[in-house]
């Protein structure tokens, strides 16, 4: 098979027509992102509570640290079993459950209790905390593994980017309301000791909204004909395509899983992977991506936005609302990105993407080491501008992209294990820096930027060498050029 795309205009599926069913699909879409808006407020909050969190309960720097790393490694093993799970019992139920974890690790975080001392440590208080942001850490790499494949398998081919990228879009919107809830709490409840437990409570009420409309969604399609309920796929179809379309659709997907079925190839797992070559290739691309993806800097500055503004020049009354900024741009690029999505191959996104970013962090290192190397206010606005034009960059050509090309790009017996172990290291990688980056800066301070300059162009020569095109393709076309190897880049390009 061509890697190349697939023009939607000469598929030999009926075309998507307007009905009731397209706002079904709207309606799944919206209901199914509130995980990935659990997802950006859970890995933003932190960014503005940390510092009131730590002077109530006593945290040294190494506990803090852990606080906050704790829920990106267990976020790895999230991604793991999410994906496990999915594969098994559904993704929408495992979504129900995900939701029920965001809850219970929102109520652990908000009442662990402290000694009753301001700014003594108990270490009571510190084991409920970490108990509840593992939790809450499960969830969220439960929910990035899962809900970009639970709608990636709902989406008609034409539309599945922006639509699985609305996951995406969803996550920067957590990030920045985050952030916003962060400052206004501070600014009206800022005197208060326990500040920081009102920020994470608001977490609470997605968690609920995505439990109790989960429960009205349906299961995904090409789940339910892998397990052979063809019935209920068929019907589901129907739910959220027009009849003919539906019915075509479902041949298409029965077409591929009697294929594999007359060749022996079930649904596979992790040791099945590792001795297929094709499928191994693929798996290492989706783990080299999630790898490039962390080390684009962007959760440096999601996590210690508002240590970096303060090391840059800005005083401590000014940095939790210049820190809106870059969640401001975030939501802004994901915008964009989703409207591009279905527009331009992921492989342009990616090379932008990545030289652009490349070029941020080469300015920011320049500026800040050498054009004003002493912190002030001036230094602090130029920092600013520039991380503004690199998280730009990232969310517009990376971001969305990325989670959509890991929800697309395995083949259905593999997706939910695939799938979990490219996000398994992705968040490995985000754990590694969210340990290593306050050690860093303290070391070579705006130094880091030259390092993540040199990684993203490594990850740009990575992309133009190995990484294939998915655009335009259905999931079943990408599972037969996936399975016989024949998806690659093209020669020159």
């Amino acid at each position: 098979m061509s890697s190349g795309t697939i023009d939607p205009s000469k598929s030999t599926l009926p075309p998507l027509t307007d009905g009731p069913h397209k706002k079904r699909l709207g309606l799944v879409a919206v209901i199914a992102t509130f995980g990935g808006l659990l997802f950006g407020y859970d890995t933003g909050v932190a960014n503005g509570a940390e510092r009131p969190m730590q002077a109530e309960l006593g945290l040294d720097d190494l506990q803090l640290g852990f606080v906050i790393s704790s829920l990106v490694f267990a976020a790895a093993f999230g991604a793991m079993i999410g994906g496990w799970l999915a594969d098994r019992i559904g993704r929408r139920p495992t979504i129900i459950i995900l939701a029920v974890m965001f809850f219970t690790g929102t109520m652990f975080v908000i009442f662990s209790p402290g000694s009753g001392v301001y700014g003594e440590f108990s270490p009571l208080g510190y084991g409920v905390l970490i108990a509840g942001r593992i939790m809450l850490g499960l969830a969220v790499g439960g929910a990035s593994s899962v809900v970009p494949v639970y709608l990636a398998e709902m989406a008609p081919f034409e539309i599945r980017g922006s639509l699985a990228g609305r996951n995406e879009l969803m996550i920067v919107v957590g990030q920045l309301a985050a952030f916003v809830v962060n400052a206004i709490l501070a600014a009206m409840f800022g005197h208060h000791d326990g500040v920081w437990r009102y920020m994470f409570a608001v977490c609470a009420l997605p968690a609920i909204v995505l439990f109790f409309g989960m429960l009205r969604m349906p299961e995904s399609p090409r789940w339910l004909l892998e397990k052979g309920r063809e019935g209920d796929a068929r019907a589901v179809l129907r739910t959220i395509r027009s009849k003919e379309r539906a019915d075509a659709e479902l041949e298409d997907i029965e077409r591929v899983a009697e294929e594999e079925r007359a060749i022996g190839e079930r649904e596979v797992g992790l040791k099945a992977v590792l001795t297929n070559k094709h499928l191994l290739v693929i798996l290492l691309i989706a783990c080299g991506i999630g790898i490039a993806q962390q080390f684009t800097g962007i959760n440096a500055i999601m996590y210690y936005g508002q240590r970096m503004l303060l090391e840059s020049g800005f005083t401590e009354d000014m940095i939790a609302w210049v820190n809106i900024a870059p969640g401001v741009i975030a939501v802004v690029g994901g915008v964009i990105a989703v409207s591009l999505m279905d527009r331009i191959n992921r492989r342009t996104n990616f090379l932008l993407g990545y030289g652009l970013v490349s070029i941020s962090h080469i300015l920011i290192a320049i500026f800040m080491i050498w054009v004003f190397p002493d912190p002030s206010l001036t230094r602090g606005w130029v920092f600013l501008a520039l991380v503004i034009v690199m998280v730009g960059s990232m969310q517009t050509f990376l971001n969305i992209c990325t989670w959509v090309y890991l929800s697309e790009i395995f083949p259905l017996r593999m997706r939910g294990i695939g799938t979990g172990v490219a996000i398994f290291v992705l968040w490995m990688a985000n754990g590694v820096l969210a340990l290593s980056v306050p050690a860093i800066v303290g070391a070579v301070s705006m130094g880091l930027f030259a390092v993540f300059a040199v990684v993203n162009i490594v990850s740009f020569l990575f992309f133009w060498k190995f990484v294939p095109e998915t655009r335009g393709r259905t999931l079943e076309e990408l599972d037969e050029a996936v399975t016989t190897g024949a998806i690659r880049v093209p020669a020159g390009k």
